[in-house]
Formats: structure tokens, C-alpha cells, sequence
């Protein structure tokens, strides 16, 4: 009798105690997501960024639909909304943000001060703009996924004089606001390299037709797009007329070349997103955002569009042919 009592009584126990651990199974975090276009905006299939942020959750066990929901903030192309946007998710007091760009890190920071944000920017330095304290620790509710922006700089000018070894000017098409040090970086690296550069102010209520005219009447040999929400989503206009203008430009991001840019060299982006999938699930776990290290990409992509190269007359030597991830035939 009294074994059988023990054994009631140790199962009673083990249900009390397991209920906790059930309860926690349960749990439904939500992850709000901050950018300048939503995956819901983009018919299918879903954009191959956001595919690879999901794997990164899902890789630590979290599923939308079983223990994880979302909720999407789209600015649909307008920086000025996300402002109100980030205060949305900031009342919400969702578990986690996900910020996607300059503007949507900053106005997420603004919102709130106490739910973990991890983002992703490849246009400014997260310490200079008092983001974070220290690359190695943040300090606060941010971390993420940054460039190092000095390096690639360089990178893109030296690969710009590879290709058209007679560039002395080059025109940079990007935010005055958002791509500040950008261009004050690549003024530096130009000088080293006996180059001029041409900053040109591209905002939403500037026309792309008058800064080509402007390239064009200020002698731009070439030029560089410098990495934004409001290039990335001009992208196909950007690449059309610069074959207008019969001017080799190089871009940060792999999508300008899929849309008949010339040449990009930057960040493997699918991997970096699926990197700020991983840091949320972390922080889902309990991790503090503080005590997560500002991350570098890891893996760059060089992607040159021969079909681009021919319909402007150039030559791309065989060299970086052959150091090119990938060749547009």
C-alpha cells in the first residue's frame, strides 16, 4: 500500500513539475519586422532574404505557426513612416524586433529602449552612431549584422580602375543622411588611389533622370551606388540608365546586377540575414541582446553581367572573370 501511495504520490509530482516545462513549449513569441517593404508586399515565391531569416530561426528550433508569429511593418518605399511604425511594434511589446536598414534601426532604437532589436545595416558604423557602445559589446537592446565599410570602399574603387584602368572620376550615388561616412570614406580611399569623387544626393523627392544628367554634365568616368532601401528599390530605373548614360557603375548588392547592372561586389546577403535569424532566436532563448557581439559578414559575392558589359562596349579582363562568384552570360 504504502508503494503504491509512493508511486501516486511521485507521479503527482512529476506532473507539477513537468507543467512548467509544457507551458514553455507552448510559448508563442512574437517577432516584429521593420523594413521598407514587407514580404507579404512581394508576390511569391518570398524574397530570398527573408527565406534565409526564417531558416535561421528555424534552424534553433523556432517555426512560424507552432511557437513563433510575426509582425510585419511595411513603410512601402516612404522612410518617413517608420517613425510610427516602430512605435506600433513598440506598443505591441513584441518579444523581439527585426530592423532592416537605417532608417527602420533608428527609428526602432527611438521607439524603445528595453525590447531586444536586431538588425541589419551595411551603411553606417553602429558605434560612431551611438547604436551600440562597443562592436564586441553592444551594451544595450541593439546588436546585428554590419559592414565594415572601409574595406569594401576601397574594394569597389580598385575594382572600378581594374576594369577601366583611364577612370579618374567617379560619380557615388547615395543618402547625404544615410550614406554619410560611405562617401566620406571613399573620398578617402580615392585620394589614395589618385581618383576624384563625385558625391550625388539621390533622396525620395529627387529625380533618378537629373542625378545621371548631373553624372554626366559633372564628367563622370563611372560611378557607385552606395547601399540604401531607396537605390535597392529603384534598382531596375538605376540600371537602365546608366546603360543610358553609357556609364560603368558598380553596386553593393547582387540584385542590381540581376536587374542589368554591370558589376556588384559585397556581402553574401541571404547568409547575413540567415546570421539576424540565429541572434533573434538566441535572444527568444534568454540571451541579452548586450551580451550578443556586433557580427561582420563573412562571405562576399563578386557578380559581374557580361550581357551589361557588352551592350557598353567594355572588355572585362580576365582576371576578375575569374575571381567572379558568378558570370551573367
Amino acid at each position: 500500500m504504502r508503494r503504491r501511495q509512493f508511486v501516486k504520490l511521485a507521479g503527482a509530482a512529476a506532473a507539477v513539475w513537468s507543467l512548467p516545462v509544457r507551458a514553455q513549449r507552448n510559448v508563442v513569441y512574437r517577432v516584429g519586422h521593420l523594413a521598407i517593404a514587407a514580404p507579404t508586399d512581394i508576390p511569391p515565391p518570398p524574397p530570398a532574404n527573408w527565406e534565409a531569416f526564417v531558416q535561421g530561426l528555424r534552424d534553433a528550433g523556432y517555426s512560424e505557426g507552432q511557437n513563433v508569429s510575426f509582425e510585419h511593418r511595411s513603410a512601402h518605399d516612404k522612410p518617413e513612416l517608420f517613425p510610427k511604425l516602430a512605435a506600433e511594434l513598440a506598443r505591441l511589446n513584441v518579444n523581439a524586433i527585426f530592423a532592416r536598414g537605417t532608417w527602420a534601426l533608428s527609428a526602432a532604437k527611438n521607439a524603445t529602449g528595453t525590447i531586444p532589436i536586431v538588425g541589419i545595416d551595411l551603411e553606417i558604423d553602429p558605434v560612431e552612431s551611438g547604436l551600440v557602445s562597443s562592436i564586441a559589446r553592444p551594451g544595450g537592446n541593439v546588436t546585428g549584422l554590419f559592414l565594415d565599410l572601409s574595406e569594401l570602399s576601397g574594394k569597389h574603387l580598385q575594382l572600378l580602375k581594374e576594369i577601366l584602368p583611364s577612370t579618374s572620376v567617379v560619380g557615388v550615388i547615395g543618402s547625404a543622411n544615410v550614406n554619410a561616412s560611405q562617401f566620406r570614406e571613399l573620398d578617402r580611399v580615392a585620394q589614395s588611389l589618385g581618383l576624384r569623387t563625385l558625391p550625388i544626393n539621390f533622396t525620395a523627392a529627387t529625380s533618378l533622370e537629373s542625378v545621371f544628367a548631373g553624372a554626366k554634365y559633372r564628367a563622370a568616368d563611372a560611378l557607385i551606388v552606395l547601399s540604401n532601401p531607396l537605390n535597392l528599390a529603384n534598382r531596375v530605373r538605376i540600371a537602365e540608365l546608366a546603360a543610358s548614360a553609357n556609364l560603368p557603375t558598380i553596386y553593393l548588392y547582387r540584385p542590381h546586377v540581376d536587374a542589368g547592372g554591370l558589376v556588384s561586389y559585397g556581402p553574401d546577403l541571404p547568409d547575413m540575414f540567415r546570421r539576424c535569424g540565429s541572434y533573434v532566436a538566441r535572444i527568444l532563448g534568454g540571451t541579452k541582446p548586450a551580451d550578443l557581439p556586433i557580427e561582420r559578414p563573412t562571405k562576399f559575392e563578386l557578380i559581374v553581367n557580361l550581357r551589361t558589359a557588352r551592350a557598353l562596349g567594355i572588355t572585362i579582363p580576365e582576371i576578375i572573370l575569374a575571381r567572379a562568384d558568378e558570370v551573367i552570360e
